[in-house]
């Protein structure tokens, strides 16, 4: 009998954040040897891992992959710098559970070899086994470095995912301030689109006696924080997922501390959020614009970069219904809310190649929120998460 909870303890005592997963990655390749996927794909995108159960057809041979209608589910296995105070060890925990249900519904295996795993290419797979039919493949994604939001994309670059017929493709996250197992429906936006964005003011310095033959950037930088500021009112309102938009100071540098001179150079730094991803684009247009119109009216040049951008996590309105009514059916209290979460999410990425959704489940009304340094995903969630995760495979 597997000790999930055992599990979940071990991950949780060996944190690793994004691109250095090596430990969830060797745990999850050594539970699924136990088990009987039709291929295993190691190290994908870093130390993501990707499990697959294949369709049959009648005479018992596996079907070209691309044309299997296929069912995917993602975890996340990336811990924090504090440790894993987003519950990550809990996804991954869950899909580990998922993939034993998986196995014991084609419990009349065929084949009793052992699950072998070469060592020949970082990228490996093997496919051994018989199952009875499936009405779609299922596919298990354990991925990398969610937090940075550069996980989603380095699994897509592999080309992996895109093999298959995916169909739907579902992620949850466990949200504090809900009842234990309450799923947490978003009709259409679950969690934001954000990014980092550095402007640097370059005018030119010089003495401090006389500051008007220099070009000096510090009043530039206030007009521009303020009218950054302007950006909130929408926020304020709440009026609609599409004119939501919000933007916080992060980081403000101008000069340095030597007071013979005249500051020539600065950078200031926000977070933009919106509900959308057109609403991004819209905010981010209308920021770039702001800052060069400012700019050029004190005679500074700009240069900008984004710092981990997050696309909005935009469910597809018919994998919501199937959760919904795998919700209903079970059945598990379903709580709707109508604004999205402000903090992203990088599973938005598969949403702009896949049908699918992402829905929160609850980790208990009592419990600190995410990235809280006392934050511990309840064990007690494991179980059903799972069972309602192999639902929405049937």
């Amino acid at each position: 009998m597997i000790d999930y909870k055992e599990i979940r303890h071990q991950l949780h005592e060996h944190p690793q954040t994004a691109g250095n997963e090596q430990f969830a990655h060797d745990l999850i390749v050594r539970h699924l040897q136990s088990l009987h996927p039709t291929k295993v794909y190691t190290h994908v995108g870093g130390y993501g891992v990707v499990a697959v159960w294949e369709t049959k057809d009648s005479s018992n041979q596996t079907i070209k992959q691309s044309n299997i209608p296929t069912i995917a589910f993602r975890a996340d296995i990336d811990a924090l710098p504090i440790g894993h105070r987003c519950g990550h060890d809990g996804h991954t925990t869950i899909l580990l559970r998922l993939a034993e249900l998986i196995d014991e519904k084609i419990s009349t295996l065929t084949s009793s070899s052992p699950l072998h795993f070469g060592k020949e290419s970082k990228l490996s797979l093997r496919s051994t086994f018989g199952a009875p039919n499936f009405q779609s493949s299922i596919l298990l994604l354990f991925q990398p470095a969610e937090e940075t939001g550069t996980g989603s994309r380095a699994v897509l670059d592999t080309g992996i995912l895109q093999q298959y017929d995916i169909r739907a493709i579902y992620a949850l996250h466990n949200l504090p301030g809900y009842p234990l197992g309450t799923v947490v429906l978003c009709p259409h936006t679950f969690a934001a689109a954000s990014t980092g964005v550095v402007y640097r003011l370059d005018g030119r310095e010089t003495h401090a006696s006389t500051p008007e033959l220099g070009i000096n950037p510090g009043l530039a930088v206030a007009e521009i924080i303020n009218r950054f500021d302007g950006f909130n009112e929408h926020s304020l309102k709440q009026s609609s997922i599409q004119s939501f938009r919000q933007s916080t100071l992060i980081c403000v540098r101008v000069g340095q501390p030597a007071f013979g001179t005249s500051a020539g150079h600065g950078e200031v730094m926000f977070t933009l959020r919106a509900f959308t991803n057109d609403a991004m684009e819209r905010l981010l247009a209308d920021a770039n614009n702001a800052v060069d119109e400012i700019a050029g009216r004190y005679g500074l040049t700009v240069s900008r970069s984004l710092v981990e951008p997050f696309r909005a996590t935009e469910n597809h309105p018919d994998c919501v219904k199937t959760i919904e009514k795998a919700a209903h059916d079970m059945p598990l209290n379903v709580v709707y809310k109508d604004i999205p979460n402000r903090w992203s999410e990088d599973f938005a990425e598969y949403l702009m190649k896949f049908p699918g959704a992402m829905f929160g489940i609850g980790s208990g009304e009592h419990q600190p929120e995410l990235h809280h340094p006392s934050y511990d995903f309840p064990d007690e969630l494991i179980e059903p998460a799972a069972q309602f995760f192999f639902r929405l495979t049937l």
